[in-house]
């Protein structure tokens, strides 16, 4: 990873890279749960197969997250991250559910101020005002804000839990950046244990009040199986990119970047026939590039943790 991704450049490439799987992760949990298996379920599948093989590379990765504070922080963000994110998608419109998702700059900015001592630049403020510009264009009603056109839907279950995961990637991404000491295996294997011990508690937990239904029988089925399995690689691959990009870059200039994952995710749901192109649709999503593409730059030293 570090050679393939070296210097500032890699370091972006590695986080488009992420968005990338991310912004294209709705439509395999859209099918696992046409399958009958819940999303909650599904990240802790996915993630327990990720842990598997994370223990079989890395065995002393699992003692190292256990024996520090700061891992088992960066554990509860991701996995947070995940569960909502995941949930949500396979749930909701997805375009909707990932604007405010993105709404993780906000929050970004901030905890990396608190966290890390990065005072946000002007710069830094341009490219979150171009990024969530560009993301009411993308949720205003089709015909603009006329007083005929319709109103957004009110705020459900899939939007809440979208902010929620946000939130919980923006502190994800600014302790990746205040653990980058710690090595890529344990802090990937704190995502990793993340995924499946939040995901699949929640799934527990709401399970026993009858909100989400049991993995049906036999487990595992033969037809969710194999796209479970291409899951985790793939998200396994793409939480490595992670850490190695956000470790490298200002929390703020992360998540600008990873916003590259709304336009991915767009286009991916028109393609499929979840969502339709419109002219706020283009705008916006130009505005969010434009923001991701800023951020691509001479760097600032890094701050020290405090």
């Amino acid at each position: 990873m570090s050679a393939a991704f070296s210097g500032r450049g890699g370091a972006v490439a590695a986080l488009v890279f992420n968005a990338t799987v991310w912004g294209l992760s709705w439509w395999p949990l859209r099918q696992l749960q046409a399958a009958g298996l819940h999303a909650l379920w599904a990240t802790g599948a996915v993630f327990l197969i990720a842990v598997l093989l994370m223990a079989w590379r890395e065995p002393q990765a699992l003692g190292q997250v256990l024996r520090s504070r700061p891992l088992i922080a960066l554990l509860l963000a991701a996995g947070l991250t995940n569960a909502c994110f995941n949930w949500a998608v396979s749930i909701g419109d997805v375009l909707r559910v990932v604007l405010l998702f993105y709404l993780m700059p906000l929050w970004a900015v901030g905890l990396g101020w608190a966290l890390l001592g990065e005072k946000p630049t002007a710069r830094d403020l341009l490219r979150v005002l171009l990024a969530l510009g560009g993301a009411v264009l993308v949720l205003l009603p089709e015909g603009g804000a006329s007083p005929d056109a319709a109103a957004p839907a009110a705020l459900g279950l899939p939007e809440l839990l979208g902010v929620a995961g946000g939130f919980g990637f923006a502190l994800n991404n600014v302790l990746l950046r205040r653990e980058a000491e710690a090595t890529p295996a344990a802090r990937g294997m704190a995502m990793f244990l993340g995924g499946l011990l939040v995901g699949s508690g929640l799934a527990l937990a709401l399970g026993l009040l009858g909100q989400v239904p049991a993995p049906p029988a036999p487990w595992p089925l033969p037809g969710w199986l194999p796209l479970a399995l291409l899951l985790a690689l793939a998200f396994s691959a793409s939480n490595m990119a992670l850490q190695h990009g956000a470790a490298r870059l200002p929390a703020s200039v992360t998540a600008v970047i990873m916003l590259t994952e709304v336009p991915i995710a767009a286009l991916s749901s028109v393609a499929l026939g979840e969502q339709a192109l419109s002219p706020g649709l283009l705008g916006g999503g130009g505005l969010i590039l434009l923001a991701a593409l800023l951020s691509i730059g001479p760097a600032a030293p890094a701050k020290p943790a405090a």
